[in-house]
């Protein structure tokens, strides 16, 4: 089981790593967003376009890497949508059995269903180098392919929480996370 723990510690530490990335391109598209703002009201008074089809874009696609790379992070910090009117009042174990429940019956299956589902356009997007049919757009099988990364990260960070709650409902210590 120590084996198994040193994997999930790895794998959170892979997590950590793309969740802080995911931090840090929160702020850049905030600036991205400011800019298309700033520059479309500014550029009108000038008569001058001060911003692009590109930036939009780019403004989505970080949006889309914030969504998809925060979401294991964001589940390996207990921070994602939660019911738990009853879940609040179990002690350690029992939020180990419904956390076990939860990701083996529902997380790990979904995410296997996305990738498999998806592979098929992401493989189609990257065959015809699909492009955003907006002038001045940019590459769409990138960003399609991020959907894939990101259920298969989900998918790790999922296996990485059952490793700890079987350690949790069989009374075996787990390795403290390390501060970010």
């Amino acid at each position: 089981m120590q084996k198994l723990l040193q994997i999930s510690q790895i794998i959170h530490t892979l997590n950590r790593w793309i969740g802080q990335l995911a931090y840090w391109l929160v702020l850049f598209m905030v600036a991205v967003g400011v800019w298309n703002v700033i520059g479309r009201y500014f550029g009108q008074w000038l008569g001058q376009s001060l911003t692009s089809n590109a930036l939009i874009e780019i403004q989505w696609y970080l949006f889309d890497l914030v969504f998809l790379l925060g979401a294991s992070y964001a589940l390996q910090k207990d921070d994602h949508v939660r019911v738990d009117i009853i879940y609040k009042s179990f002690g350690e174990k029992g939020r180990a059995i419904a956390n076990l429940i939860g990701t083996v019956l529902f997380l790990i299956p979904f995410c296997l269903m996305v990738v498999y589902f998806s592979w098929g356009s992401v493989v189609n997007s990257w065959q015809i180098l699909e492009m955003s049919p907006d002038p001045g757009g940019f590459p769409r099988y990138p960003i399609k392919s991020m959907i894939i990364v990101s259920f298969v990260l989900l998918f790790f960070q999922g296996i990485a929480n059952t490793i700890e709650n079987l350690a949790i409902i069989m009374n075996l210590s787990t390795p403290s996370e390390e501060p970010e």
